[in-house]
């Protein structure tokens, strides 16, 4: 299994903090994760289906959509950082 984390508005939209989901194939992406998430409509489809308004992190370290999520144990989804 691999836990999915929520912040800021994608949490609120999709009205969970995270959810364990069935680990996706081994060549896949974290943008083949959100696309695969994002179809299940609603609230998923609300927060996640303009993947550019999104950032990630796998096991607490920051990646690019296109990264890989191999064996992570974790991938968190949340807007863009800003600073101030």
């Amino acid at each position: 299994m691999l836990t999915i984390v929520y912040f800021a508005w994608v949490r609120e939209a999709i009205g969970q903090d995270e959810e364990q989901v069935e680990r996706p194939g081994p060549n896949a992406t974290v943008a083949d994760l959100v696309e695969s998430l994002a179809a299940r409509g609603g609230g998923y489809a609300e927060a996640l289906g303009d993947p550019a308004r999104l950032r990630a992190a796998i096991d607490q370290r920051f990646v690019s959509l296109d990264t890989p999520i191999g064996d992570a144990r974790e991938v968190a989804l949340f807007p863009p950082v800003t600073g101030g």
